[in-house]
């Protein structure tokens, strides 16, 4: 887990080593397409492709569902990345040297009928291998147990995370290579809190999706999962119509 360079967390590199979720030899071996009928010529291996990747998969507010709207700063600066510190506050750098390109979009469905905001975002990463976004996920999942509670940025913080790991065919999990999910609670100066935290990530190829919810006063942990898990399954479906044999 990670914090995004606009408003929520996402996905990050740049980490020390991870040894909780690392790739297997077998794993590694395997930077081709593996079961996910994906075509080798559509894969990028330049940051102009990835780009155009991203632009095709990245969720939109309707990926969400009703009452989602864009949030502003939308977009973040494509020259920074978040790392996780040694006192488990997020800081921006400059992306990994493993990333060709990385996005993240905010959105929020606003404050109504004595209810708070529910602050959303999404996030997709391209990295140079497979084995880079493999990486990734590992890292992820390393900096929950190093990390319980964090810092997202002045005022924010999330804590009592708790993290799932679902490879390919585990559980019914068919979506994406491996998938994590994380759960907790969120405090903020502005928001109050504590209120509902959830965030999903997930790995296919040499890409790594990922959407985060924040809850407010009056939201409860169900709507949060039900915005983030509709988001993400849209990004899924739309990597691997874009990367997809074609017949």
């Amino acid at each position: 887990m990670a914090c995004s360079g606009t408003d929520a967390p996402g996905p990050a590199a740049n980490r020390g080593s991870a040894t909780s979720h690392s790739p297997s030899p077998r794993a590694t071996e395997d930077e081709g397409t593996g079961s996910t009928g994906a075509d080798p010529a559509r894969l990028p291996t330049t940051r102009a492709a990835a780009v155009d990747l991203i632009d095709r998969v990245i969720a939109d507010a309707d990926s969400f569902g009703p009452g989602v709207v864009k949030r502003r700063p939308y977009e973040s600066d494509p020259a920074t990345w978040p790392v996780l510190d040694a006192d488990c506050v997020w800081q921006q750098q400059k992306p990994a040297k493993s990333v060709l390109a990385t996005r993240t979009r905010s959105f929020e469905v606003p404050a109504a009928s004595g209810k708070g905001p529910v602050r959303l975002s999404a996030v997709v990463t391209v990295h140079r291998t497979r084995e880079d976004a493999r990486w990734e996920m590992a890292e992820s999942l390393e900096e929950t147990m190093r990390c319980p509670t964090q810092q997202l940025r002045q005022g924010e913080l999330i804590g009592s995370l708790f993290s799932a790991s679902l490879a390919q065919g585990e559980s019914g999990q068919h979506n994406s290579e491996d998938s994590l999910v994380e759960s907790g609670s969120f405090q903020s100066a502005e928001l109050g809190g504590t209120y509902p935290y959830s965030w999903q990530q997930a790995q296919s190829l040499q890409v790594t999706v990922a959407v985060t919810g924040k809850g407010a006063k009056g939201r409860s942990e169900a709507e949060l999962d039900e915005l983030t898990t509709r988001a993400q399954a849209a990004m899924l479906v739309r990597l691997a119509s874009v990367t997809e044999k074609k017949s």
